[in-house]
């Protein structure tokens, strides 16, 4: 095991001055298609460098695209699990690439998306341990997208099963889990106490308002949480590259929500 591997590249993905990180995942391709904001893969991956967001997400086919754009460097995670929203189910995620082959691309951390409560939930967390094992054999960063989705899931923003989908990623050895926002500061402390690595939160669907989408990322922050993984409210944004900058100015400066909004604001 690589430990300093593993501290060399997790500086690639994590800020090493704040501890926190500014994700943007743009792995939609294969589960929803061309969708909008990610036609240029290029030209989309270099506003989102311009706006200096610490990694992207992506499959293995995008790395020959060139997934640091245009300008300056960003990390890259590769990840390794899929499916398709044309599948009869969508929530069950395979593996499509390997850590190793990961590592031959070129990736400075790898990630994984598992399902709980729903009925291939074994499957997946039998991969997610695989992968968990493998990573720490190459002293490669894991990055764990853990959601309840499924039948046996009611809410799934409910505190109680996110601070589960947490745990679950921290006890199968992941090196920081992300998982969706909870609605508030006080229930989403609940989540972050429950786990001992990074905990970062998804975007989830396309909002109306930039100003939710603010207020959802300085909740986690001022609950604890250790940055956003923020994929379509980003990509899709009128403006990515600034509204990169407006939710780096939260997680890694300090700024309250309005202050996020004059910068976004400030180029719009």
């Amino acid at each position: 095991m690589s430990l300093l591997g593993k501290r060399i590249r997790i500086e690639r993905i994590i800020n090493r001055n704040t501890g926190k990180t500014v994700v943007v995942p743009m792995d939609h391709g294969i589960s929803m298609g061309p969708i909008a904001g990610l036609g240029d893969m290029k030209q989309a991956i270099g506003r989102i460098v311009s706006g200096g967001a610490n990694a992207v997400v992506a499959h293995k086919g995008l790395v020959a695209e060139g997934h640091r754009g245009e300008g300056g460097d960003i990390g890259l995670i590769i990840h390794l699990s899929a499916s398709t929203s044309l599948s009869p189910n969508p929530n069950s995620k395979t593996l499509v690439c390997s850590v190793e082959e990961a590592i031959k691309l070129g990736a400075d951390a790898v990630s994984i998306h598992v399902n709980i409560g729903n009925g291939q939930e074994k499957e997946m967390l039998q991969d997610f341990g695989r992968i968990s094992y493998e990573a720490r054999e190459w002293g490669m960063p894991l990055l764990a997208m853990i959601y309840p989705r499924g039948e046996r899931i009611k809410d799934e923003f409910d505190v109680n099963v996110i601070k589960h989908a947490a745990r679950v990623g921290y006890e199968m050895g992941a090196d920081l889990v992300k998982v969706s926002y909870t609605g508030s500061v006080e229930t989403f402390k609940e989540v972050v106490a429950g786990c001992a690595i990074p905990v970062i939160i998804a975007g989830g669907p396309k909002m109306d308002s930039d100003r939710d989408i603010l207020e959802m990322v300085k909740g986690s922050i001022d609950a604890g949480g250790a940055g956003a993984s923020i994929g379509r409210n980003v990509f899709q944004h009128r403006n990515p590259s600034q509204m990169v900058r407006a939710i780096s100015a939260i997680v890694h400066d300090g700024a309250d929500v309005q202050g996020a909004l004059d910068i976004l604001n400030a180029a719009t």
